[in-house]
């Protein structure tokens, strides 16, 4: 059998992790497991990653780097403040209802990492790492309209998150798609008017 580097192995293993803790949850996620879900040997993991704290570790920067993207390609171009707004939550919400596996993961390991110290660099880089993305988003669109802001672009992004968390967590829990649309469209008003504006939006 031809040899696999590390580097090579690295994104299989992670691929891997993903799709069984995604399927079967974190608790499920041990090395053993991930190395039967590519048919490696166990110790091809621990080769690979040391530890399995630091398998997890990439996990959670891998699906950082997806929700990251999910943002960037959600800003439409051209688009008012508002407007822009409007896209992002409806473009973000799209991937919560058709990938709800992918966040309910995200969920149960920032979980796990509140609770395991070697892990807590990772989750705190987790949320820089999207609350800068978002953060970029509305000091560009500001700019671009003419949009002034009452408010640091990093306020407003942290409620939008902040906000966009709970809707998530009230979808993983108890689906109501009526509350729902009105939970979002509330979101996106009221972080046009903490940006000191006022939001008219069709979703």
């Amino acid at each position: 059998m031809a040899h696999v580097s590390a580097a090579e192995r690295r994104p299989q293993l992670i691929k891997a992790a993903i799709d069984l803790m995604t399927r079967e949850g974190v608790a499920a996620g041990s090395t053993r497991a991930i190395a039967a879900e590519l048919g490696v040997a166990q110790a091809t993991v621990h080769y690979t990653f040391g530890t399995k704290e630091e398998l997890y570790r990439a996990v959670m920067e891998q699906l950082t780097e997806d929700l990251i993207a999910q943002v960037e390609r959600a800003a439409p171009e051209g688009a008012g403040f508002e407007e822009t707004v409007a896209a992002l939550a409806g473009a973000l919400w799209h991937t919560v209802r058709e990938q709800a596996t992918s966040h309910q993961l995200l969920m149960e390991l920032t979980m796990f990492a509140l609770r395991t110290p070697h892990l807590s660099e990772a989750l705190q880089g987790h949320y820089r790492g999207v609350n800068e993305v978002t953060t970029k988003l509305v000091t560009e669109v500001a700019a671009r309209t003419g949009y002034q802001l009452a408010q640091p672009a990093e306020s407003i992004a942290r409620f939008f998150l902040a906000g966009f968390d709970g809707l998530t967590t009230q979808r993983l829990s108890m689906p109501d798609e009526a509350s729902e649309r009105i939970g979002l469209q509330a979101l996106v008003a009221a972080t046009v008017a903490l940006a000191g504006g006022n939001c008219f939006s069709r979703m």
